[in-house]
């Protein structure tokens, strides 16, 4: 038996020597940083491999905003990982969990101060950051704690622009001037940063009316290569709009922008399209009455697209969308799916041969709750004939009746 143990031993050590760089990294990979810490000590090789660059590229690093004993290590080992392998991190997530005290926002601004500090030295590859949900301005963080803080997050800023793609500040809650210091450290070495995600929402204290401030506009107006910007309406104007279209025409496909009630809301967005889809959704306790009452007609002035595919089968809208369709000075092109009645085109019809609205594209799909649409297909077709000469010279018409069972 003993001779047949150490055959097997042997060929056991045989098999984990002689287990490929690829195969030995994706076991570490799945190990926690106790257990790689431990592994690295079993031989030369093992620790080389707990050195893996791909091992250490992401890191989401989370501190517990409640005193307690099982979380007195939580600094001390995010200490310990970016001196040990810093350097290789490419993705990093900093997550702070409601603090509890000013004593914990203290204990949290002194280890990112040493931990921005070392890895501002030691690290040339950060590609995204996302530190979310700090709310800066809530009383735990007095005053000389967040004024540090910001100035240790916008040292590293600085240090890391120059390779940072993405950066996540949701949540911060800060002050405009020293929101936008924060951001103008992505631009301090080349006087514009090229980073490509921003993720601004709620970046600001609420009810600020950060979109009347020179100086957000002017920092920016340091962004050169937005790709996805989010922020939230009260940064939003006419200046704003003007800039990020100047410097991100080629590269902006996507601006996400938060609406919240008790915003200030002075500002008006120039908006030309709106699509609204609900699918076959459906829920009597929704409506979409206030959106076409409320809500659209503030951009009356501007609003050149419509396109609208919901199921109204428990509420009548043809009044509401016909008014929409009237206030609207700019409006070229209206599209919708919904229970409508046929005489809704009917009426379009009319107000467009009276220069009520000038409309060049009309599609319009006409839910019905039976299998059969001959009825409806048959009042299309008189409205057709009746309006023929307006239609095939003005118009891009597409209209039919459509069972939605």
């Amino acid at each position: 038996m003993d001779e047949e143990s150490d055959l097997v031993q042997c060929h056991e050590q045989s098999c984990w020597a002689s287990l490929p760089d690829v195969c030995l990294r994706r076991v570490f990979w799945w190990l926690g940083d106790r257990d790689r810490s431990r592994a690295a000590l079993v031989c030369r090789k093992w620790n080389q491999t707990m050195y893996s660059a791909d091992l250490w590229r992401c890191r989401t690093i989370t501190f517990s905003g409640r005193p307690s004993r099982s979380h007195a290590s939580e600094f001390e080992s995010a200490l310990w990982y970016v001196k040990k392998f810093g350097r290789y991190l490419e993705h990093l997530e900093i997550k702070f969990l409601n603090p509890y005290n000013a004593v914990l926002t203290k204990k949290f601004q002194v280890t990112m101060r040493g931990l921005l500090s070392c890895l501002g030295k030691s690290n040339n590859r950060l590609k995204s950051l996302s530190i979310q949900h700090l709310e800066l301005d809530r009383l735990v963080w007095r005053s000389s704690i967040r004024t540090s803080f910001i100035k240790s997050l916008s040292f590293f800023l600085k240090k890391v622009s120059k390779h940072l793609d993405y950066l996540n500040l949701k949540g911060a809650r800060l002050a405009v001037e020293q929101g936008c210091h924060v951001l103008s450290s992505l631009s301090h070495l080349r006087s514009e940063s090229f980073a490509s995600e921003l993720n601004l929402e709620d970046y600001f204290s609420h009810h600020l009316a950060v979109y009347s401030s020179p100086q957000f506009n002017q920092t920016m107006s340091m962004f050169r290569s937005l790709v996805v910007l989010t922020l939230n309406y009260n940064c939003i104007s006419d200046e704003l709009l003007e800039t990020l279209g100047e410097n991100n025409a080629s590269s902006l496909w996507t601006i996400n922008i938060k609406c919240h009630i008790h915003d200030p809301h002075g500002q008006e967005i120039p908006v030309r399209s709106v699509s609204l889809r609900s699918c076959y959704f459906s829920d009597p306790d929704w409506s979409m009455r206030p959106t076409l009452t409320d809500l659209l007609p503030t951009y009356r002035h501007t609003l050149q697209k419509l396109t609208f595919e919901f199921n109204n089968n428990h509420e009548s809208l043809d009044e509401e969308l016909l008014h929409l369709i009237l206030s609207c000075e700019k409006l070229f092109y209206f599209k919708i799916w919904a229970f409508l009645d046929v005489k809704f085109v009917e009426r379009i019809l009319q107000s467009q041969e009276e220069g009520k609205c000038m409309l060049r594209t009309l599609k319009v799909r006409i839910y019905t709750n039976r299998y059969e649409t001959n009825e409806e297909d048959r009042m299309l077709r008189d409205i057709y004939r009746k309006y023929r000469d307006l239609i095939d010279t003005e118009f891009n018409y597409f209209v039919i009746a459509y069972p939605m069972m």
